[in-house]
């Protein structure tokens, strides 16, 4: 072994790399003029090295970056040797790409040490909005991916340092909001830029010679502890399904399965047996169902697992073209970061819960995500994602499901707005945002809560609903615990009339009140061997009503609502 790769050395090289990442994410923040980039934090920032390997994704969501290599390698396929110094590329494609969904854009910028590429540092960032049939990007009536925005392959934004002005009008050309792309797209490449003075730095410190054998070392590492976790799987094959009662138009009996094979050295996901593509934009592209596997992955085990491309070199993923994990052209795709990434992370969850019961979890819930799209009173068009109204996490053994924490995908990384931003931003007046009370699954540890949520609209408004959530529970139980509550919208309007609008469809409406109840987390093992004092506790916390803890977790509440009955609940309990 060179003396040089010492495990102390890899490690400080591979924190190196990841705070590298996170000073990205930190500059994209700062001077995003998006608040789903300064707020919420759509976007993610990692490195690969010169081949196109994933070599550190510290900030942002999972979602985006466990497929970045994709994009990087398509950089090396496209352009080969025609990659300089100051080049800075751009691209969004599912196909052609290496793309997750179009509104995902990638920045790559090269990192050359004296004279030799030795990496790529790159952001991948949610736009607010690409054109296509629906602000915000999200278009639920979408049946090819050209109702969905612009499609870019592998381009050079800039070249030697020079940007390309055509090149970024085409760009601003097909955007209804001009102005924040433009500036979000220069903190994307800020960002960038910051990465590759870093990555640098820590390049001539280590020798441009040994780069590569350093990014070698820290992917090694990564493959061995990976394969120390994969060792406590019961070694056979682990069989998983998760519904698909929907495709976006229609209900329809779809799914996706997976099979888990482990072995001594290697696991094999098969998603044979999974669902033909549908007509709607939830079909998943290669780059995306590789990445929810990934994620899947890294998070059953420790936390502490080097989050690179060189922890799955012992997996195998088969991903059968023409369904819903590997669709074929021209498949709508947008919203399949959200779903069929949840439910590719579940059956990925459900299998390995098979192979290794104690990490087992229960379901998280699904999200009411809507945008609402409109024109402010002094003329400027908006976009508003109506992410407060979150979903929640599932419980597992020794803790309790969270609250509200967003999408399974983000695995809570992407932020809750502030309202009164929005309030500032918008013409809106928000009514309430609190933890919805009985929706969390009952366990002996609870799953987390949604979210009850109320938001005035003040003017006309595009609705685009891709409300995957409403209806029944999606958030299930586990090892005996139960399912959290199913999701709800509702309109309402000042001449009194209220609908429930459908999970998936493109609407406008006058002023309007938006209600949501997002669904719950499931809860994990049997809720009547819950602690008292915790189910007490959520029931001052207004988690748990008192009628909910007699009935589930056969605790009774005293009538001073501040304590419980014993003499009632160990009788209860006995029964």
């Amino acid at each position: 072994m060179n003396l040089a790769l010492d495990p102390i050395t890899l490690a400080l090289v591979q924190n190196r790399l990841d705070h590298i990442s996170h000073q990205m994410g930190w500059v994209m923040t700062r001077t995003a003029r998006s608040p789903i980039f300064s707020q919420s934090h759509d976007f993610s920032c990692f490195i690969a090295d010169a081949r196109g390997t994933l070599i550190s994704q510290a900030d942002g969501i999972p979602i985006h970056t466990g497929g970045g290599g994709f994009a990087v390698r398509a950089i090396l396929r496209d352009f080969k040797d025609a990659i300089a110094p100051e080049d800075v590329f751009l691209l969004n494609d599912p196909y052609t790409a290496g793309g997750n969904h179009l509104p995902d854009w990638v920045i790559a910028r090269p990192v050359f040490v004296k004279r030799k590429l030795v990496a790529f540092t790159c952001n991948r960032a949610h736009q607010v909005d690409i054109g296509g049939g629906a602000a915000g990007t999200y278009n639920s009536a979408a049946t090819e991916i050209f109702h969905e925005g612009i499609r870019l392959p592998v381009l050079k934004l800039i070249e030697a340092g020079r940007p390309r002005e055509d090149l970024w009008r085409l760009l601003l050309l097909n955007t209804r909001l001009p102005e924040a792309v433009d500036g979000d797209l220069r903190a994307m490449i800020g960002s960038t830029r910051i990465g590759a003075e870093r990555l640098a730095l820590l390049v001539e410190e280590v020798g441009p010679d040994l780069a590569g054998e350093f990014f070698e070392g820290v992917l090694a590492h990564a493959d061995r502890r990976f394969q120390a976790c994969c060792s406590r799987l019961a070694k056979g094959s682990w069989r998983a399904e998760e519904p698909v009662d929907n495709d976006c138009f229609q209900p329809i009996d779809g799914r996706i399965a997976m099979t888990l094979t482990v072995s001594e050295s290697r696991l094999i996901l098969d998603f044979e047996g999974t669902s033909p593509q549908v007509r709607g934009f939830k079909n998943s592209s290669i780059a995306n169902s590789t990445s929810a596997v990934f994620m899947a992955l890294a998070s059953f085990f420790e936390p502490d697992l080097p989050k690179n491309e060189g922890a799955f070199r012992s997996v195998e993923i088969r991903l059968p073209e023409g369904t819903l994990v590997n669709a074929r052209p021209p498949a709508p795709m947008t919203m399949n970061t959200n779903f069929v990434g949840h439910e590719i992370v579940q059956v990925v969850w459900k299998a390995l819960g098979q192979a290794l019961p104690e990490r087992a979890s229960a379901g998280w819930s699904k999200g009411l995500r809507s945008i609402t799209a409109g024109v402010r009173p002094d003329g400027a068009r908006y976009v508003m994602y109506q992410w407060p109204a979150a979903p929640a996490g599932g419980a597992v053994e020794g803790r309790d499901g969270f609250h509200l924490i967003g999408g399974l995908i983000t695995l809570g990384g992407l932020s809750l707005p502030n309202l009164e931003t929005y309030e500032h931003l918008y013409p809106v007046r928000f009514r309430r945002q609190e933890l919805r009370c009985d929706s969390a699954g009952p366990g002996r540890f609870r799953g987390g809560a949604g979210c009850d949520y109320e938001v005035e609209i003040l003017t006309q408004a595009d609705y685009a609903f891709c409300s995957e959530g409403v209806g029944a529970p999606s958030g299930f139980g586990a090892a005996g615990g139960k399912a959290g509550a199913g999701g709800e919208i509702e309109m309402s309007f000042p001449d009194g009339r209220t609908i429930h609008p459908p999970r998936y469809s493109v609407k406008r409406y006058g002023p309007a009140t938006y209600h949501a109840l997002s669904p719950g987390g499931g809860g994990f093992g049997d809720p009547k061997a819950r602690d008292p004092a915790r189910v007490l506790r959520d029931v001052r916390d207004g988690i748990v009503s008192v009628a909910a803890a007699e009935r589930e977790y056969s605790v009774v509440i005293a009538l001073d609502g501040r304590s419980i009955d014993e003499a009632r609940t160990h009788k209860l309990r006995g029964a």
